[in-house]
């Protein structure tokens, strides 16, 4: 193993302590059903700059207000004190272009390619879903395969470990995918997949093992 990685006693501990339940999430997220792949969707659209115990919330609202068959405008919904999310009115308006296009989106989380292809496809074709929501989007519905969400908890972490010199500032296409491989390569030296990974560092920071 490469000698520039730090802290490794203190990853495999933590890791030992919640693996089974790291492990029970992710295969929860592995038999979502696709009759929940739009309200899944509609979280990770919220995500961005927003807790994401206040997008839950929203997307629990959006649900039982059946927004993906009913015609309103999610805007008020958005914007309430209990669970504000950030920008809500482009959010608003993103989320009603998904909805209309969802029958496409879903032939394509549907088809046989591989989660890199259909990742690629979602954050070119899905407007306001950049690649990182469309990795989260796959992740939740157990789609993604070993691709890595690199918000900021997970490369706060990555550098914590030695992994990635320092966190940027942005994520250029190129830098993603750069920082992706040297995610992975971690991942497989230190014998904890990606997704492991990410539910663990994401623990690290909240305190809780969440989506």
């Amino acid at each position: 193993m490469t000698h520039k990685y730090r802290h490794l006693g203190e990853l495999n501990q933590k890791f030992s302590q919640q693996r089974n339940a790291i492990r029970g999430r992710l295969e929860e997220f592995s038999h979502v059903p696709q009759s929940r792949y739009f309200y899944e969707l509609v979280y990770c659209f919220l995500t961005p700059q927003t807790s994401a115990v206040n997008a839950a919330k929203a997307q629990a609202m959006l649900e039982r207000n059946n927004f993906l068959i009913s015609d309103f405008d999610p805007a008020p919904m958005l914007h309430q004190p209990d669970y504000y999310i950030r920008f809500h009115k482009t959010k608003s308006s993103r989320l009603a272009e998904m909805k209309k296009n969802f029958p496409d989106i879903l032939s394509v989380v549907r088809n046989g390619q591989s989660a890199f292809h259909k990742r690629e496809w979602l954050s070119t074709n899905v407007k306001g879903l950049s690649y990182k929501e469309a990795t989260h989007f796959l992740r939740n519905v157990g789609l993604n395969s070993e691709l890595a969400i690199l918000d900021r908890h997970i490369l706060k972490n990555l550098n914590y470990h030695g992994v990635i010199r320092a966190v940027p500032a942005a994520l250029t296409k190129k830098r993603y995918l750069a920082i992706e491989t040297k995610f992975q390569r971690f991942a497989r030296e230190v014998g904890i997949s990606v997704n492991e990974l990410d539910l663990l560092f994401w623990s690290n920071e909240t305190g809780e093992i969440l989506k």
